[in-house]
């Protein structure tokens, strides 16, 4: 299922949207996605409404156009639809092609993309360098020649990375340009050839030869006229290529593939050039070693890659397939209830949140165990996310035979806070406490006094959490319940919509 344009729309993380889709239990469900819009902080809801109805959907929406989840926005008296390509429909065709189920989203703070370095601003200025060098000290023909030299290991590339599922726009442009039933047949020409490529040499399709051949002439074309002689050699065995090339698409697969012919006429042009314009170079044996290796290297580089990249993906398909099991919130809640409930006397003392929810989360820790600053930050993003529908209680550690006088004033600074001032000054100052670990921060939120606080109620809170085992910190608590220790504490986040809207659970 694809939806690129839907998801740069949105401004998601696209391999992390792929991942939490695909990993959810009821993937690959309206329900799956609606939650995993959720979860990267598109907050949406979900409705089967009648197309009668549609007239008054805001100007953008969500639905299942042709069985795919598509953007959709109003544009006068047409629809635009944005999903593995942009098209437009009148209101029949957008009608005559949808399921009645539509997703309102908004979209907020968190629903930005978070996807890692991004490489190709550094290749677009490796192309500059290396254009700007051939154009100013080398002839228009040789400069020509590395320009589509470029262009193939642009392209290479492109066809590199959808071999693993990142759909390229490049290619999606020149395989899929215009509308109807031609260009999905050219589409899934491109998909057939480049996808079902039967060669392997060393574990390296036809494809990613192609990019080994580009990236070694680009740099053998840095060094024209010198290397004129081996760069003619090359092209003329790049023959074999296009005639294996042509001989598949027109005899094995019976159709012909866009992104193909255009690497086919970049050969094609550099053969043309190399032979009519390039002036034979004296043959050296050392050019002729230096060039043995750069293939070497190029090769080793490519296969490496490649490797890594399959066993990324294989992994990540199993991780997902993984998770959907995991994530399934019955077993979940069959694992969380296996635990003694626990009946906290005291829900109140440094509670945050709607105090009358019907989900309580209370986390057990101590201000000076190193690995309760995550705990608490994965518990506040929850509250962040939920203002309106969970409570939140910190259930700190404290007994004054044993804690120092820092302590004591820390803990008394913390409860003045929570007394007399707003809420968010509360938890500002919990989340100033776990970055800094500096009491006299804490003392000058309070006012910058010594308070002294009454904390008979912090150390009956202890005293509970003592007598019900829970010395150790930190520890998730929900709805009286330990978290199971077959999960992780983060794996929480999966399950809070649920644990809301169970009533047994309540």
């Amino acid at each position: 299922m694809i939806f690129d344009k839907l998801i740069n729309y949105l401004k998601l993380d696209k391999q992390e949207f792929i991942f939490q889709f695909n990993s959810h239990p009821n993937y690959p469900s309206a329900l799956a996605f609606s939650d995993t819009l959720n979860f990267l902080g598109v907050k949406n809801d979900a409705y089967e409404l009648d197309k009668e109805y549609w007239d008054e959907l805001p100007e953008e929406f969500i639905a299942i156009v042709e069985n795919s989840f598509s953007l959709v926005k109003k544009s006068g008296s047409s629809y635009s639809v944005y999903s593995e390509k942009a098209k437009t429909l009148n209101k029949e065709e957008l009608y005559k092609k949808s399921t009645d189920f539509v997703l309102l989203f908004e979209k907020t703070e968190n629903a930005e993309n978070k996807s890692a370095f991004n490489f190709k601003p550094i290749l677009y200025a490796v192309f500059a360098v290396i254009l700007i060098y051939s154009f100013l000290s080398q002839s228009i023909y040789e400069a020509i020649f590395n320009l589509l030299s470029l262009a193939g290991v642009y392209i290479s590339l492109e066809i590199f990375n959808q071999k693993f599922g990142n759909v390229s726009t490049v290619i999606g442009s020149i395989c899929g340009g215009g509308g109807g039933a031609a260009a999905s047949q050219t589409t899934n020409s491109c998909d057939k050839i480049i996808k079902q490529d039967k060669t392997s040499i060393l574990g390296l399709k036809f494809a990613d030869f192609s990019l080994i051949y580009f990236v070694g002439l680009t740099i053998l074309g840095l060094f024209l006229p010198a290397t004129a002689y081996l760069v003619k050699g090359f092209t003329f065995v790049s023959i074999l290529a296009i005639g294996y090339s042509l001989y598949i698409q027109a005899f094995v697969e019976k159709a012909f593939c866009r992104i193909c012919l255009l690497i086919i006429s970049i050969l094609i042009g550099q053969l043309v050039i190399s032979n009519i314009f390039f002036q034979n170079s004296p043959f050296g044996i050392g050019a002729l070693l230096l060039t043995i290796i750069l293939w070497i290297l190029t090769f080793s580089a490519v296969l490496y890659f490649s490797t890594l990249l399959e066993q990324k993906e294989t992994l990540q398909k199993s991780n997902a397939k993984n998770l959907r099991f995991k994530r399934n919130y019955d077993l979940f809640k069959s694992q969380l209830l296996e635990n003694e409930k626990i009946e906290f006397q005291d829900t109140q003392t440094f509670s945050v949140g709607k105090k009358d929810s019907n989900l309580r989360i209370s986390i057990v820790s101590n201000p000076y165990c190193g690995f309760c600053k995550d705990a608490h930050k994965l518990a506040e993003s929850i509250l962040e996310k939920y203002p309106d529908s969970v409570s939140l209680q910190m259930r700190f550690n404290y007994t004054p035979d044993r804690a120092n006088e820092k302590y004591t004033q820390l803990i008394s600074d913390l409860t003045y806070i929570y007394n007399n001032k707003p809420e968010k000054d509360f938890l500002q100052a919990i989340e100033k406490w776990f970055e800094t670990k500096d009491e006299s921060k804490i003392n000058m939120l309070s006012g910058g006094v010594p308070t002294s606080e009454n904390l008979n109620p912090l150390v009956e809170m202890s005293q509970q959490n003592s007598a019900a085992g829970l010395n150790f910190t930190p520890i998730l608590i929900i709805n009286g319940y330990q978290f199971p220790d077959k999960y992780d504490r983060e794996d929480i986040v999966y399950f809070i919509d649920e644990l809301i809207e169970d009533e047994d659970f309540q």
